[in-house]
């Protein structure tokens, strides 16, 4: 991927992800982590290679159709992209409405997500009456109220602090849980360290990392996610009532 300027933003950057994977992006600032979440989206088209998800060619993608394939994808971003003059409330129901969402569905599943990112108290809300945290829950509840199969978060944690960051984290790692391909673009090495899951690197738009050892089982990551977090392992609050997606056969099987 080269852009006009002739700057290089991947070289030859090859690799998978399976369906249901949580994978770390990680890299220096201008690495290409930014630039491989941007072709994910379409916002990029590569100039030469191909991109695959769930074994899809994206450039035979019409132009027309982009709206729709994104509807598979949620976005997180590290400034929140929140809409000012909206509630907490608003700020999600939009994102179904967007995609044509009947008032049924907004009723159904706003008040489902705000209980499972723990902002049920705060829906009347504006955005600059919430902590960063909260802005950021409140920008994954929109990325994730349709309950896309690929989840994609750049840089999440980067304007918060350590302890709020752990809190994002549990949060994408639970959403992780219920289906969702997840992959995180972060700087944030000891974010990674705390969690035992793949890590790609990028240096200089190539990728020299692919470490996916030391993984525990799905039930052993239960326990040492919460033990490496300092928190009990029990079930999160709402867990009971969230409705774990099936996953959808137009975006499933893999990233590449």
């Amino acid at each position: 991927m080269r852009y006009p300027s002739g700057d290089t933003g991947l070289d030859a950057a090859t690799f998978s992800i399976a369906r249901g994977e949580f994978v770390f992006l990680v890299g220096a600032t201008g690495s290409g982590k930014s630039t491989v979440i941007r072709l994910l989206i379409k916002e990029l088209e590569p100039t030469e290679g191909t991109i695959r998800v769930a074994g899809h060619d994206l450039s035979a993608i019409r132009r027309k159709r982009i709206p729709f394939y994104r509807r598979n994808i949620g976005v997180v971003f590290q400034d929140f992209k929140l809409l000012p003059s909206r509630t907490v409330h608003d700020n999600v129901a939009y994102a179904l409405q967007v995609t044509g969402g009947t008032r049924r569905e907004i009723r159904d599943k706003v008040p489902d997500i705000l209980r499972l990112t723990g902002l049920s108290t705060k829906l009347h809300n504006y955005p600059d009456q919430l902590s960063g945290g909260e802005q950021q829950r409140v920008s994954i509840a929109r990325a994730f109220v349709n309950h896309p199969p690929l989840l994609l978060a750049d840089e999440p944690t980067g304007n918060l602090d350590p302890e709020t960051s752990i809190d994002i984290m549990r949060l994408l790692y639970r959403i992780n849980r219920t289906g969702t391909t997840v992959l995180v673009a972060t700087h944030d090495q000891a974010m990674v360290d705390k969690m035992r899951r793949r890590v790609l690197e990028l240096a200089a738009g190539q990728i020299v990392r692919d470490e996916a050892t030391g993984l525990y089982t799905r039930d052993e990551t239960t326990r040492e996610f919460a033990r490496r977090m300092r928190a009990p392992a029990t079930r999160p609050p709402g867990a009971g009532v969230d409705p774990v997606p099936s996953p959808d056969p137009q975006l499933g099987d893999s990233v590449s």
